[in-house]
């Protein structure tokens, strides 16, 4: 079911547009983040909790946010289309979005 969401989100980005994309993925071990450019279909920044140092629980993914937040901005990107993966707005995606808005970006 998650894989369906997933379709159904990023369709609706890709009407969007020229936004870079900001998408995340969760593994037993880690909480993981990317911003892609799809025009071109390079990743510009990564990021996860092993690189900001941090658990794989919600206070992690808010600082894995954080660190992805802190890496756009030094890369002068500060609007991004949010891609959630078809996970739930809840949990660690939302500490993620919350953490990232606090680190400057705007979705």
């Amino acid at each position: 079911m998650r894989l369906h969401r997933k379709k159904r989100i990023r369709a609706k980005i890709a009407k969007g547009g020229e936004k870079i994309r900001l998408t995340v993925f969760r593994s037993l071990t880690g909480f993981y983040a990317q911003a892609i450019d799809d025009a071109t279909g390079k990743t510009l920044v990564a990021s996860n909790s092993k690189m900001a140092k941090a658990k794989n629980d919600i206070e992690g993914a808010g600082l894995v946010g954080k660190d992805i937040a802190k890496k756009c901005v030094a890369k002068k990107i500060t609007e991004v289309a949010f891609d959630r993966s078809g996970y739930k707005y809840h949990g660690k995606a939302k500490a993620f979005a919350e953490g990232a808005r606090e680190g400057g970006l705007k979705f």
